[in-house]
């Protein structure tokens, strides 16, 4: 089985004391690759040098995440362009409108994520989105910003079965299924067997979100395995299946060369 983990922040401070041991685990789970987004300026450093330390397996994001649009995200912008014009990344992530902690900066939050939409249509490079709360102000954005050129995913998936027939109309996104899966009152379970197939990728959002039966307890990659699990179930297909197909969805939508 190879898989890929589409989003993790294994650069994050919660892995600096076994970050080497769970890369290794996640292997030995067949995890053959992570994307890893940012957040803001202040994680930049440590996503790079993880990205460093493990080339061709630890593939960087750069984007500002909606929560830290706060009162200088014209400087973070700045940042962001500023990476995104010196180097590869892999997305522009992640990106989006969270409503659910705090709507103070709620009309910034739509500047900034339509700006970053419009950079990864420059760069040629897809969009990792942070949906919150948010699915029809993220779908007023996506609706006046959709093109040939635009592709992305819906990461973390949690929205309702329309939401998800929304995402299939705009042609290039996927939806990214997580943790939230496995949980019994999650609601993305009733939703899965709806789904075409080659829409879906996987993720964990480590160290957040981990899957049943590891749920309490921080996340990491190699829990993947569990959420395929739960996928190869819901569609009654092998996990076999559900790691090939998604993981080739993987490779397309982040133009990944895995070793």
């Amino acid at each position: 089985m190879r898989l890929i983990d589409t989003h993790t922040h294994i650069f994050s401070t919660d892995f600096d004391h076994d970050r080497s041991q769970a890369i290794e685990r996640a292997k030995d789970e067949g995890v053959a690759g992570m994307i890893m987004p940012n957040i803001d300026s202040h994680s930049v450093s440590a996503l790079l040098a993880v990205s460093q330390e493990f080339p061709n397996y630890c593939f960087p994001c750069m984007g500002l995440h909606p929560t830290s649009v706060k009162e200088k995200f014209e400087e973070e912008l700045s940042i962001v362009e500023n990476y995104l014009s010196k180097q590869k990344f892999f997305a522009v992530g992640e990106i989006g409108i969270d409503l659910y902690w705090d709507k103070t900066y709620f009309k910034q939050q739509q500047q900034v994520f339509k700006h970053q939409v419009r950079l990864a249509k420059k760069y040629g490079l897809p969009v990792i989105i942070h949906a919150r709360n948010s699915f029809p102000e993220i779908f007023e954005i996506i609706d006046q910003e959709n093109d040939s050129s635009l592709t992305g995913v819906f990461h973390s998936f949690t929205g309702t079965l329309e939401d998800y027939r929304h995402i299939e109309s705009y042609g290039g996104f996927m939806v990214g299924i997580g943790g939230v899966v496995t949980y019994k009152h999650g609601g993305v379970d009733k939703i899965v067997k709806d789904m075409d197939m080659g829409r879906i990728i996987v993720e964990t959002d480590a160290p957040y979100l981990s899957p049943v039966p590891q749920r309490g307890k921080r996340n990491e990659s190699a829990n993947l395995k569990h959420i395929v699990a739960k996928l190869a179930e819901l569609l009654q297909v092998s996990p076999n299946e559900v790691a090939s197909i998604t993981t080739q969805n993987a490779q397309k939508l982040f133009s990944l060369e895995l070793t």
